[in-house]
């Protein structure tokens, strides 16, 4: 049974640098506390700087890649690696890292829902594929914040046997119920585990909730984080996914014909 850990972080306001080096800390210790696969949250290395992320975007995400790839090889971790602001020819994308242990590049996902409310349409361009990837030899998808309040999106990353779906955020604290029902919305709807890996903390805008979460199918909460800096542990038992969705059959009960 693999241990996830969430890094619930504060984020220095448009200072990747610094973020950086903290994150380095961080994921060591958690590595130490046993992590198989560590999480980050969104947009870890700028936070809300939306503003100056001409000046502070990772170009392609080569340096966070690179970064995320060399910590996961020197702590013998999988990392979930949040998400960072990432300069492509097409725009400025938010765009999750997902790194094997071996240092293997598995996945990037470019939020695809923008969230109006904190100006994201203005400086950020979406993305349009799926956060499906494969990990030790598991399905598992990622999608970031806002992506969460489109139960049609989340159902589509689990049509090819998704058992756990990884979610990092800079969920507001004005919005924490929102969050914390959302998120065990789509473990019981979906029968998988969640894993929300949320911000602590403030910007200049924004109070955030904290409150990461590990979730299992059921929709029982294993363990959640408070408000403030905070890395929460649980081990998870991906038989379980199998053994609930044969006791329950949602997927083999859809009728998609009639959902259009």
């Amino acid at each position: 049974m693999p241990q996830i850990s969430c890094i619930q972080m504060d984020i220095i306001f448009g200072s990747p640098q610094e973020n950086r080096e903290k994150v380095e800390k961080l994921l060591k210790e958690a590595a130490d506390q046993g992590a198989d696969i560590a999480v980050l949250p969104e947009l870890w290395t700028t936070g809300y700087d939306l503003v100056n992320l001409d000046k502070t975007a990772d170009a392609e995400a080569t340096e966070s890649t690179i970064f995320l790839s060399e910590m996961a090889k020197k702590l013998n971790i999988h990392i979930v690696g949040g998400s960072v602001a990432n300069k492509t020819k097409k725009g400025v994308e938010n765009t999750m890292l997902v790194v094997r242990k071996d240092g293997h590049h598995a996945l990037s996902y470019s939020k695809t829902h923008l969230f109006r409310l904190m100006d994201e349409h203005q400086y950020l361009t979406p993305g349009h594929l799926k956060g499906t990837f494969h990990m030790d030899g598991h399905n598992f998808a990622g999608v970031i914040c806002y992506d969460i309040r489109f139960p049609e999106w989340i159902r589509a990353q689990m049509l090819t046997g998704t058992e756990a779906l990884f979610v990092v955020a800079e969920w507001p604290k004005a919005r924490l119920d929102h969050w914390r029902t959302l998120l065990i919305a789509r473990a019981i709807e979906n029968q998988c585990y969640v894993i929300a890996c949320n911000r602590a903390g403030s910007d200049p805008r924004n109070v955030f909730a904290g409150h990461s979460m590990i979730i299992n199918p059921w929709g029982a909460v294993l363990t959640e984080a408070g408000e403030g800096e905070e890395i929460i542990h649980a081990s998870i038992n991906l038989d379980k996914v199998k053994e609930i969705r044969k006791h329950i059959p949602v997927f083999s009960d859809r009728r998609p014909e009639l959902y259009d």
